[in-house]
């Protein structure tokens, strides 16, 4: 593992936001390399590995914020495959596929192998589950490390508590390397510092920083300023710690600091795309702090009426109240559980139990003829309870408890989702400019399908 040293590794863990947190940090080193601002360069080449992966499995892996190209992946793929069955060989074992680690395991051999024969100055490696047993956790001296906000997820892999799940995350603390984390609750926070005593690590908690009031940056939320605050800390500890570069301090952004958070991009997260008459609001939300996250940012996006009813009932009249509509599904988790906590912040957030004028629950396959985009195939899912829509009848009826009055549909694909809500703008807007609001949540499965049925054509 120390020969990984060289890449020169930033390591994120945590709950909620580390795939954010890993996006800002990547697009604020991005401003460092080559380009007509940047004739001396401190970096050539920037790696970022991150899960799960959105349309393709390309994503995962990605040097200046690209995904690797097709040949390039091919390349490594099998590079990868050719060294561990020549390994298993080596020592007498089979070379089938008992030789190989899981999906997640070799891909983050491959990412590693490719960052390494790629000659990356630096790579951002996300956490995929936890942190003291993550597959990334063969990292020995890493630059920097970073522990985003908290939250109860995982708990066959990590525990039932919070304090639990704080030790796991602790995990990718090294002695050599200064470690982040956003402020967390205290008993959570407590077990972290706790683990940095124990590792001799110099552990600091970031609060927001002053400077994210006066910036627009592209992750458009307010919960990400604790991202991009810990992002801030993170990048200048590891700028600081490169020979012969200028001392960043944090107190004051350099210029690099502001175009990297307002030119960062990560599809599926806090992104508002528009066709004619729609205003897609896309943003996964897979647990129930995530879901909450997720409700909060669409009610950002809703004007607020001069004179909103203190909560109205579902069964007040419409008040010619704005089209919105929700599609979501979650096909693997407490999808009910998920969904009252959506209509809870969003009542709450708009003064209204009738938040959505249309529901339609959807599975996550992608294309109605053509079925799952290969990429995209989860096999975490019962097949019989996809095909029978269980989970999103289920839905449909939770929803209908929460507020009789809205319309809900349930659909076998995300495509026939996609053209039922656009069937619905047109018929509404009837050639005027009104747009319909749409919320597209719940599971990453179901938002890659969703922008692959936008971007394939669907």
């Amino acid at each position: 593992p120390a020969y990984f040293d060289r890449i020169r590794p930033i390591h994120i863990a945590g709950t909620k936001g580390k795939g954010s947190t890993s996006a800002f940090v990547s697009s604020i080193l991005a401003q460092y390399l080559p380009s007509p601002s940047q004739p001396n360069p401190l970096f050539r080449k920037i790696g970022l590995y991150t899960s799960p992966h959105l349309r393709f499995v390309r994503e995962r892996i990605q040097i200046n914020n690209e995904p690797l190209s097709e040949d390039l992946f091919a390349k490594y793929f099998f590079e990868t495959w050719d060294r561990l069955e020549e390994s298993a060989r080596i020592r007498g074992e089979p070379t089938d596929k008992t030789a190989k680690p899981s999906y997640f395991r070799f891909l983050t051999l491959m990412a590693f192998h490719t960052y390494v024969s790629e000659g990356v100055d630096a790579a951002i490696i996300e956490c995929g589950i936890g942190g003291e047993y993550d597959s990334t956790n063969i990292i020995i001296s890493p630059n920097v490390t970073g522990i985003t906000a908290l939250g109860i997820d995982h708990v066959q892999l990590l525990g039932n508590t919070i304090e639990e799940i704080a030790w796991h995350k602790a995990g990718i603390m090294k002695q050599c390397a200064p470690s982040f984390t956003v402020p967390q609750l205290p008993v959570a926070e407590e077990v972290l510092y706790r683990r940095a005593e124990e590792k001799s690590v110099h552990l600091s908690v970031v609060p927001e920083h002053p400077s994210l009031k006066n910036i627009k940056f592209g992750l458009e939320a307010p919960f990400q300023r604790s991202n991009a605050s810990l992002a801030i800390e993170i990048a200048s500890a590891h700028l600081n710690a490169l020979p012969n570069a200028p001392q960043i301090s944090s107190s004051t952004l350099p210029p690099e600091f502001i175009h990297g958070l307002e030119q960062v991009h990560l599809p599926g997260r806090c992104e508002i795309r528009r066709e004619k008459g729609i205003a897609w609001h896309i943003d996964s939300g897979h647990t129930l702090e995530s879901i909450k996250l997720a409700a909060s940012w669409f009610a950002s996006h809703i004007p607020t009426l001069p004179h909103p009813p203190a909560l109205a009932s579902s069964s007040s009249p419409k008040q010619n109240k704005p089209t919105r509509i929700l599609l979501f599904n979650q096909q693997t988790r407490d999808a009910p559980a998920l969904a009252r906590a959506l209509h809870s912040t969003l009542a709450t957030a708009l003064g209204d139990q009738q938040p959505f004028t249309y529901a339609v629950f959807c599975t996550n396959l992608t294309f109605q003829k053509d079925g799952y985009r290969p990429d995209l195939i989860s096999i975490n899912t019962d097949r019989q309870k996809v095909e029978a829509l269980e989970v999103q009848k289920g839905l449909r009826d939770t929803w209908q408890e929460l507020d009789r009055n809205t319309e809900v549909e349930v659909k076998g694909n995300i495509e026939e989702a996609v053209e039922w809500v656009r069937g619905v703008a047109e018929e509404k807007s009837g050639g005027a400019e009104e747009e319909v609001k749409v919320l597209v949540t719940g599971s990453v499965h179901l938002v890659g399908g969703f922008l692959e049925v936008l971007e394939g054509g669907g």
